[in-house]
C-alpha cells in the first residue's frame, strides 16, 4: 500500500491507547484516521491528534479506515469486532480480560476480516512464549511450572494476558490445553502439588508495566526466563507492526507468533 495506512485507535484515552497513537505518528506508514473511547467517558470531544477528537461512534470511525488497534475493554472489543469485520477492516486485539463467549464472537468476526489477537504484542514477549514452548517440550513433567507476573496497580483483570500468553505455549509444549494443567489460586490448605501442573501468581503494585518470569523447577535445579517491560511503546510498535501485517490478508485469525514468523 503506498499512501499511509489509516489507524482507528480504541481505547484512545487509555495508557495504552495513547502510546498507540504517540507511535502512529511516529511511523510514516501509518497515520492516525480516528479515536474511540465507550458512551460517558470523560475524555470524548478531547483533541488527540491535529484535528482528530476522540468519538464514541465506532460506525463512523471505522469508515475508509484500514486498520483497528484495540486496547479497551472485552465489551467494546466484542462489539468493535463485529463492526470491523462488517467493513472488512484489519482488527488488532489487545484487550485481555475476554471471557470465552467475547473469544466465540471474536472468532466468528475473523471469518469475514483478519484480526490479530494477542496477550502481548512485544518481540521480546512472543519469543519468550517460543523459548517457554521448547523448553516445556523438552524438559518433561520432572519439572514444575510456574508463571508469576506483575503489573502496576490499576490493572483490573488478572493473571495477565501475557501470562496466559506464555502458560498456553507452556501446555502446547506438553500437547495438552492449559485449562486442563492450570492450578487454581492457592490459599489455605491447598495440598502437594499436582505433577504436570501450570501454577500461576499475580502481583499489583506502583507503576510497574510488565514483569513475567515463567520457572521450570525440578529436584536439584532451576529454570527462569523472565521478561521485564519498561515503556508500553514497545508494545504500541508491535501494535502497528501487527496492522501493517494485516494488510490484505485473508480473513482468520491470528497471532503475533504469525506476524513475526515465529
Amino acid at each position: 500500500m503506498s499512501r499511509p495506512v489509516a489507524v482507528v485507535v480504541s481505547g484512545a484515552a487509555g495508557r495504552m491507547g495513547q502510546a498507540v497513537i504517540e507511535a502512529i505518528a511516529a511511523e510514516p506508514r501509518t497515520r492516525l484516521h480516528a479515536a474511540l473511547e465507550r458512551e460517558g467517558s470523560p475524555a470524548l470531544g478531547q483533541v488527540v491528534q491535529g484535528d482528530i477528537a476522540i468519538t464514541a461512534d465506532g460506525l463512523q470511525a471505522l469508515l475508509h479506515a484500514d486498520a483497528l488497534i484495540d486496547f479497551s475493554t472485552p465489551a467494546s472489543t466484542v462489539a468493535l469486532a463485529g463492526l470491523a469485520a462488517q467493513a472488512r477492516v484489519t482488527h488488532v486485539i489487545g484487550t485481555t480480560g475476554l471471557s470465552e463467549d467475547d473469544q466465540k464472537r471474536i472468532v466468528a468476526a475473523s471469518r469475514h476480516a483478519p484480526i490479530i489477537q494477542s496477550g502481548n504484542f512485544s518481540l521480546g514477549v512472543n519469543l519468550l512464549a517460543s523459548l517457554v514452548r521448547k523448553a516445556a517440550e523438552t524438559l518433561g513433567p520432572a519439572f514444575d511450572i510456574e508463571i508469576v507476573e506483575m503489573h502496576h496497580r490499576h490493572k483490573v483483570d488478572a493473571p495477565s494476558g501475557t501470562a496466559l500468553l506464555l502458560g498456553r505455549a507452556a501446555a502446547a509444549g506438553r500437547n495438552r490445553p492449559l485449562e486442563e494443567l492450570r492450578t487454581p489460586p492457592r490459599d489455605g490448605h491447598t495440598g502437594p502439588r499436582p505433577e504436570g501442573s501450570i501454577g500461576m501468581a499475580s502481583l499489583r503494585g506502583g507503576s510497574v508495566v510488565g514483569d513475567h518470569t515463567v520457572t521450570f523447577a525440578a529436584d536439584h535445579e532451576r529454570i527462569e526466563l523472565t521478561h521485564r517491560a519498561e515503556s508500553r511503546g514497545i508494545f504500541a510498535r508491535g501494535a502497528i507492526a501487527a496492522a501493517l501485517w494485516g494488510q490484505g490478508k485473508n480473513p482468520g485469525l491470528y497471532a503475533m507468533q504469525d506476524v513475526l514468523g515465529l
